[in-house]
């Protein structure tokens, strides 16, 4: 009987990485497949390891996991270490091997679980021979030329046929043979696994060094070999002598290609720049297909990342480039403000922008009324972006100013809070639209004077019904939301306590949540600044829609996105509004027509001097001196209510004159009255940079785990229906499994 084949996947120059469950995980290097079986020895193996990734024998060490234990490295040592190994996994098809140098990563790994943060990168320490001179050159990148790990398997023979690699056969004629010749050596071995790609066929090195490369068909036996030597008078590259056929029949095709990162990011860089989300297994599917190269998915994942840095340039760099593009924020656009600030590691740790087109228009012609919000980023290292919005004359959104931070906490956003106030320096006290958490109040009050802090309604309803959860039906949470919205919304004390009171109906529980959450933060009636009707933070939609297009770029390409779309929208809405003729912007225009109509069926009765009474479906009392109405809605919005114009229209005034400054044109256009400037260059090389900024900034140690959670977007909260039993009325359980119906049903059948 035939013995049994193992195949050993065989795996050099990657790192491990300790997951949560203190499992092992290798990534990264180079990976080929070996075949093993009873007879073999060690020194036979470990030949084989070292013609196969041109290093030594001596000081070669080798691991394996056990079966099913991720956590546990083993020692191959002596030929009975290697035949235990052999039989561990006698009932597997293949087993994952690690190679690496002696006496380093034993100091680095342990056997026992380690924290997340530990990390031992084993091609740092690995110390391979004979290892070419030409890989680490300026022509030939280490990182983009580093073999993918593959996992070739017998699965790649059924492919083959008349479909098979359909968009390799571009690649046939990548080597044509002797005197072929080539500007690097790093250009030849890429045409060679092109050539060994679109030919179905494997090779590895015989010689591999600055000065030549030799290279043959992986099958034994089989003739093909491949000669290339650097010229010594004009240092190119050329084909000596070639044997182009192959007897081995197609079967050197099961051992796999020498594939790169490198080069699959290249295939797949145009299909990434039409679909950004292209997604890891699509692109193992596509590459399978087309060129007959198998990944598995962390394979497609790292060669999609590969892709998105020859399109969008180096994560990495675009940090090392901070202090250079906020030099150059500042010297286009004059005044602006782009600061930086890193730990003591030289860890990136938060970065401020405002442009002085932004500070300036606030200043002239906006509300004093500004929006805080945060949102994720998804980028490599993640981190959050944090802003500041205000609302123009026309209710449009006004980007003020924003930072991006390694992660969102209280120290950040104090950080923040103080750069925004030295970008909206103001004697004017503004109202802010934020989040209710503590530090972001403390912070508030303890850097801006006089400046009131308004709840955003949209969090305070998430958490209300987050803390209601599990006690009440669907039903009877969305109606204590929407009554909540109608307290925080209503312009009289007898609304809101009527709004409070059908909520005290359903729950005494829920009514003193209310009552204890500190209304005058959040409701209108009670609230003392003037936020103008706008009762949650994420006013600044259309900015953070900005942010989603550019979530994923480098951190440097991200701002730059977002000062390109704000200097886009200033000159937009300056170009517009230069055509406008009415007084007031339109929106504001079309409020004040409306109460005019409104006005038209009101009875108008004089009180006293500038007190007057107004009847209608209700009475109430106009002050035209202190701009004052008993609906407050004349003080809530700042344009005059139906009933003020109606006296307005009884003394022959204009309502215009009692509307404020900040609806009309001119400060609309006084607004968006400066630009924002082009930042040329901002992708300037690292090593023009480095001579130019004493500052150092590396990208964040440590990369939060997980995907971040989601902010959302909307105003409106979504409660997920609960089950609720129509038996017992219980909730959590339907009919089917309820407790009762079972009991009762047992005591029929007794």
């Amino acid at each position: 009987m035939a013995t049994k084949k193992l195949i050993a996947i065989c795996q050099s120059g990657g790192e491990f990485e300790t997951n949560i469950d203190g499992s092992l995980s290798y990534n990264g290097g180079e990976a080929y497949a070996l075949d093993l079986d009873q007879q073999m020895q060690l020194g036979d193996f470990k030949q084989e390891l070292a013609e196969t990734f041109h290093c030594s024998v001596d000081g070669m060490l080798i691991k394996y996991f056990l079966p099913g234990n991720k956590k546990t490295l083993i020692t191959i040592s002596k030929d009975k270490d290697f035949k235990r190994m052999v039989n561990f996994f006698g009932d597997s098809d293949q087993v994952e091997v690690f190679i690496m140098a002696d006496g380093v990563v034993a100091q680095n790994i342990s056997n026992m679980p380690v924290s997340r943060s530990s990390r031992t990168t084993v091609s740092e320490a690995m110390v391979l021979v004979d290892v070419p001179v030409d890989t680490i050159s300026a022509d030939d990148p280490i990182d983009m030329d580093a073999p993918i790990e593959t996992s070739p398997t017998n699965a790649l023979a059924d492919i083959i046929g008349d479909n098979y690699c359909r968009a390799a056969t571009q690649w046939e004629n990548a080597i044509t043979g002797v005197d072929q010749i080539f500007c690097s050596f790093a250009e030849f071995r890429e045409a060679l696994r092109k050539y060994s790609i679109a030919h179905g066929f494997a090779y590895k090195y015989k010689k591999n060094d600055s000065h030549r490369v030799t290279a043959k068909c992986k099958s034994d036996g089989c003739p093909w070999r491949i000669y290339a030597s650097r010229s010594a008078t004009t240092q190119i590259i050329c084909i000596k002598t070639m044997r182009p056929t192959h007897t081995c029949e197609g079967a050197a095709v099961k051992a796999g290609y020498q594939s790169t990162r490198g080069l699959v990011g290249s295939i797949i860089k145009e299909k990434l720049k039409v679909s950004p989300n292209y997604k890891p297994k699509d692109i193992a599917t596509y590459i399978k297909r087309e060129y007959g190269i198998q990944l598995n998915y962390t394979q497609a994942w790292r060669a999609k990342e590969s892709a998105r840095e020859q399109l969008q340039g180096s994560y990495k760099e675009a940090y090392s480039q901070l202090p250079y593009f906020c030099e150059r924020i500042m010297e286009t656009n004059p005044g602006s403000i782009a600061t930086f600030a890193t730990k003591e590691d030289s860890s990136f740790h938060r970065l401020f922008i405002s442009f002085c087109a932004s500070m300036s228009g606030f200043q002239q012609g906006c509300r004093p009324l500004l929006f805080l919000d945060s949102t994720p980023l998804y980028s490599k290292y993640q981190g959050t972006l944090l802003a500041a919005t205000a609302a123009d004359g026309n209710d449009g959104v006004f980007p003020v100013a924003f930072a991006v931070v390694d992660e969102e906490t209280d120290d950040n956003w104090h950080w923040f809070l103080l750069e925004l106030k030295s970008a909206v320096s103001t004697s004017r006290p503004i109202t802010f639209v934020a989040d209710f958490q503590q530090g972001l109040k403390d912070s508030l009050h303890a850097i801006f004077d006089n400046c009131q802090h308004g709840y955003c309604l949209r969090y305070l309803a998430e958490k209300l019904d987050k803390d209601l959860k599990g006690q009440f039906s669907h039903e009877a949470r969305r109606l204590m939301v929407q009554d909540f919205y109608a307290a925080a919304y209503a312009t009289k004390t007898e609304a809101f306590e009527r709004c409070t009171e059908n909520i005290k109906a359903i729950s005494p529980e829920a009514y003193d949540w209310v009552i204890q959450s500190e209304p005058e933060h959040w409701a209108n009636v009670f609230f003392g600044g003037a936020r103008y009707n706008h009762m949650t933070s994420n006013f600044g939609e259309l900015f953070y829609s900005w942010v989603s297009e550019a979530i994923e770029l480098p951190i440097t390409q991200m701002v730059d996105v977002l000062r390109g779309k704000m200097m886009e929208l200033f000159y937009t809405r300056r170009v517009d509004s230069n055509q406008w003729e009415t007084r007031l912007t339109p929106s504001m225009e079309e409020r004040l027509q409306n109460e005019t109509s409104k006005s038209r069926s009101l009875q108008v009765l004089h009180s006293h001097d500038s007190i007057f009474e107004v009847r209608g479906e209700s009475v109430d009392l106009v002050n035209i001196d202190h701009w004052d109405c008993s609906c407050k809605g004349w003080q809530i919005v700042g344009l005059p209510c139906c009933h003020a114009i109606a006296v307005f229209e009884r003394l022959g005034r204009s309502a215009y004159d009692y509307c404020l400054q900040y609806f009309s044109t001119e400060s609309y256009r006084l607004a968006y009255a400066e630009s924002i400037l082009p930042v040329p260059n901002v992708e300037k090389s690292v090593e023009n940079q480095l001579t130019e900024a004493a500052v150092t900034v590396t990208p964040p140690v440590k990369r939060p785990a997980g995907r971040p959670k989601m902010k959302q977007t909307g105003s409106v909260v979504i409660i997920k229906r609960q089950l609720q039993c129509s038996s017992c009325k219980g909730l959590g359980h339907n009919k089917r499994k309820c407790k009762y119906v079972y009991s009762w049903y047992n005591f029929q059948v007794v």
